[in-house]
């Protein structure tokens, strides 16, 4: 049982549902959601609440980031940019799956992996309500969910991809911005990696033509690993690994 949350419905349409999360989870049922994590499950979607915050995964926030030109401009994007007719990426540490999305959007079929349940079904949620988007639906549609541990997983899916993607969670900041209130809801989930060197080994056995790594800008390497560039923006950094 996931004793950390407990699962709610906002609203009677929602109470099927909420009853098939939590068995799902393991998780307890509650009327309403409590001063601890609960998921909430409403007309809109799936939120983690708690502590005074909410989080519900929306990719229509990002068409900003995908339209008009702009995809080609991210930093993520620029650095993995291939000359493969139909790239592959595996995003080893999805979470709320919006770098996923870029790389979709970008064209390439992204396997995401999520070892965390309560997170997996917070993405797996936010998939399906862009299913019907008219922009997202295509991209979304190159997007496959594995929740599990992609250290273990990773082999069984996946040889020789374009791309592995690693973004492990970052040491929690004392910034009070709320975007960084909102992600210490996921930290209360999924704590910053402590197995940074089987992280990259997995990574790394399934031959990839190149790892890109998600760091803070003055994080350091990855398991101590020396990429072999890096490109910086304002408050992170990714670095390139080409085995």
């Amino acid at each position: 049982m996931d004793e950390r949350i407990t699962v709610c419905a906002l609203d009677p349409d929602a109470v099927q549902r909420a009853d098939r999360l939590a068995e799902q989870l393991g998780a307890l049922r509650a009327d309403t959601p409590g001063e601890g994590l609960a998921l909430a499950v409403g007309r809109d979607g799936v939120s983690l609440t708690g502590f005074g915050l909410s989080l519900r995964g929306d990719f229509t926030q990002m068409l900003y980031r995908i339209t008009n030109g702009r995809l080609s401009h991210e930093m993520l994007v620029k650095m993995a940019k291939t000359k493969s007719e139909h790239p592959l990426a595996v995003d080893a540490t999805a979470g709320m799956g919006e770098d996923a999305l870029l790389l979709a959007a970008a064209g390439y079929e992204v396997i995401l992996f999520e070892q965390d349940a309560v997170i997996a079904a917070l993405l797996r949620d936010a998939m399906n309500r862009a299913e019907g988007h008219p922009v997202l639906s295509e991209v979304i549609g190159r997007m496959k969910l594995i929740e599990g541990d992609s250290v273990v997983l990773m082999a069984e899916y996946v040889n020789s991809p374009d791309v592995v993607y690693l973004d492990p969670m970052f040491p929690e900041r004392r910034k009070s911005g709320l975007i960084h209130k909102k992600l210490q809801l996921l930290q209360k989930l999924e704590k910053p990696c402590a197995e940074e060197e089987a992280l990259l080994s997995a990574a790394l056995s399934v031959h990839p033509k190149k790892i890109i790594i998600k760091r803070p800008l003055k994080g350091a390497f990855l398991a101590g690993r020396k990429p072999g560039y890096s490109v910086k923006g304002k408050a992170i950094r990714y670095d390139c690994i080409v085995p």
